[in-house]
């Protein structure tokens, strides 16, 4: 017995050594590696990265030129400091900082050691690179852009870190990968891929030539040019006309879902985050916690969409069948339920639905907000189905759309209250959550959703996911979600008079100041409260402008949103700016030059420094 033990002991070790050295010597190239790397050395050959064009083919984004000093620590011998840190215009400090740090990550491993040199240094450092063992300067390319503007939309390269290297082990240490915008969400078209040399280096550490003549080396593939959706000169123009403001523009063509402009203000010149100075501009753009030039407004901004939300409460009370055409509604001044007042500005009373939206008649909407609630057995089951008929609009979740950025805005469900009300505890009714008729209350939505829903009513009940690629060079086609319709639950009969409400309110409406010459323009405008916290303390501002609108009439080639933070109404700013977008993409010029000279020489800076001034200061003046 003991005999057999024994030997069981022996073979089952035998078993486990035997096991582990496979692991090791097949299995686990890793010390394969370490060890491959004391005789071949690895040099990556970067390839272009695709450009990027508009839609009409004009170029925004190509490349130029950039040289890296890389470093293999273990390879570095005595030098002269001084000399070297001058040409590389570094104190000594820096140079031993980066030389230690690079030690630590691999002492095998070339990394960067200076990043993107430009061509001077690169000039007047090469000739003396034999005297500095270890170091070596390797050609890249970085991003040089043809344009000022679009930088939400673009995003920028920079280097990865670490936590991307354990995630993607294509990237090495002080590779470059795209950030933020087309760069990140496209970064496998546009990087291409790497070429590869291995170098036989002898005993004493010298290259002597290809390892294994070269059968293991890899030429570079060149990334895949693309094509966006975006018209460059409407980009432009729209940040032009966003200066000195805050909040965001988002134009869509409803037809196909493709995203004509995309504006978050402030933005910034995307060449700040190129070249050496890179990190050093981010630093500043990413601390800017009041302007927050990094957050995009559009994609990532959460308001409540204030009155163009009245539309989808049209479009669901009939829908639901508690409201007709015809039937009038009276507004003393608002809709009162219980002993409180939802307020109304002055317009002539009793309105249908038509006049309801010119006018933007809160009471007519409060109305058929609660019918549709009140219309189930209880205001848990009315306010699902008033949601399932707002997510068929695409809100109240993320859209699909391919950009890296995005929040799902709130489309509240019965859950929500009932745990906002305690519920069975305490119950709740339709007039707690009255407010969602205007599109105040708990409802939220981000810009994109909001010209999101207005493509839909300009399509009579359906959209397409909004997308900003419309080509990829070299490649198939786009991905077929882009191409596909998706359906409200509206029936499309009653998408009309609610068009021809907000076709009236241009001619007699909110809007009519807002014509433009030989265009029939339907919008909506709308006036959304504003808080913020400010040292803790929650305040009132200036409330936002809102206005969404789609043109022309009964063809529509653009859909379009637009959110001016702190706007007072939504005549007053937005309406403005939408209008004069619409006109420069359809005719290609401007003819409403008074409205034109109101937004450029306009500026609302000092609605936003009022919170910050340390005064008093008065809202909506």
């Amino acid at each position: 017995m003991r005999k057999l033990l024994l030997l069981s002991i022996v073979l089952i070790t035998g078993v486990v050594f035997a096991a582990r050295l496979f692991y090791l010597q097949i299995y686990d190239t890793s010390y394969q590696k370490l060890s491959e790397n004391n005789a071949v050395k690895v040099v990556y050959n970067y390839p272009q990265r695709g450009y990027i064009f508009d839609r009409k083919g004009n170029l925004l984004v190509s490349n130029q030129p950039s040289y890296d000093v890389m470093v293999i620590p273990k390879d570095v011998k005595p030098l002269d400091t001084l000399e070297f840190c001058k040409l590389l215009k570094i104190e000594k400090e820096d140079f031993k900082r980066i030389l230690e740090k690079a030690w630590v990550y691999s002492p095998r491993i070339a990394q960067v050691f200076i990043p993107q040199l430009t061509k001077s240094e690169y000039a007047a450092l090469s000739e003396k690179m034999y005297k500095y063992r270890g170091f070596y300067i390797q050609k890249r390319s970085l991003r040089n852009y043809h344009v000022r503007h679009s930088s939400n939309v673009l995003g920028y390269i920079s280097e990865v870190n670490e936590r991307i290297i354990k995630q993607n082990p294509y990237y090495q240490m002080g590779e470059l990968i795209g950030m933020g915008g087309v760069e990140k969400q496209y970064e496998e078209v546009l990087r291409g891929t790497k070429g590869v040399k291995y170098i036989q280096k002898d005993r004493f550490n010298r290259d002597i030539g290809p390892y294994k003549e070269g059968i293991f080396d890899t030429l570079p593939t060149r990334g895949n040019d693309i094509m966006l959706t975006i018209d460059a000169d409407l980009q432009q123009y729209g940040e032009e006309l966003m200066i000195n403001k805050r909040g965001g523009i988002v134009a869509l063509e409803p037809k196909t879902g493709e995203i004509l402009a995309l504006v978050a203000a402030p933005n910034y010149d995307p060449a700040l985050l190129v070249g050496r100075d890179r990190s050093k501009n981010f630093t500043k753009l990413y601390y800017d916690t009041i302007a927050k030039p990094l957050f995009d407004r559009v994609l990532q901004g959460e308001y409540p969409p204030g009155s163009p939300f009245k539309t989808l409460t049209a479009l669901i009370g009939l829908q639901e069948g508690v409201i007709d055409l015809d039937e009038r509604v009276y507004c003393h001044g608002g809709y009162r339920y219980g002993n409180r007042t939802l307020g109304c500005h002055h317009h002539s009373t009793p309105l249908s639905l038509i006049p309801g939206i010119a006018n933007s008649c809160n009471a007519y909407f409060a109305t058929v907000y609660r019918r549709t609630i009140d219309k189930y057995p209880t205001p848990q089951e009315g306010i699902d189905h008033w949601r399932e008929h707002l997510v068929s609009f695409g809100l109240g979740n993320y859209l699909g759309y391919d950009l890296p950025a995005g929040n799902k805005g709130l489309i509240p469900d019965s859950d929500y209250y009932n745990r906002a009300y305690q519920y069975p505890k305490y119950k709740w009714y339709t007039p707690a959550t009255i407010s969602n008729s205007i599109g105040q209350g708990e409802v939220s939505l981000t810009p994109m959703q909001m010209v999101n829903f207005t493509a839909a009513i300009a399509n009579r009940g359906y959209f397409y996911r909004p997308h900003i690629i419309k080509n990829i060079v070299g490649a198939d086609s786009i991905p077929e979600k882009y191409t596909v319709k998706n359906y409200t639950t509206i029936d499309p009969e009653y998408f009309e008079p609610v068009i021809q409400g907000m076709y009236d309110v241009y001619n007699y409406g909110t809007a009519s100041h807002l014509k433009i010459p030989g265009i029939e323009i339907c919008g909506k405008t709308g006036t959304a409260e504003n808080y913020i916290r400010v040292n803790g303390k929650r305040m009132q501002l200036t409330d936002h402008s809102v206005f969404v609108a789609f043109a022309p009439k009964d063809d529509p080639k653009i859909a379009i949103a637009v959110f001016v933070e702190n706007g007072y109404w939504g005549s007053r700013w937005a309406g403005k700016i939408a209008s004069l977008l619409i006109e420069k993409y359809l005719k290609g010029e401007i003819t409403r030059k008074d409205l034109e000279n109101f937004v450029l020489n306009g500026s609302l800076m000092d609605e936003y420094n009022k919170p910050y001034s340390g005064e008093p200061f008065k809202i909506n003046q």
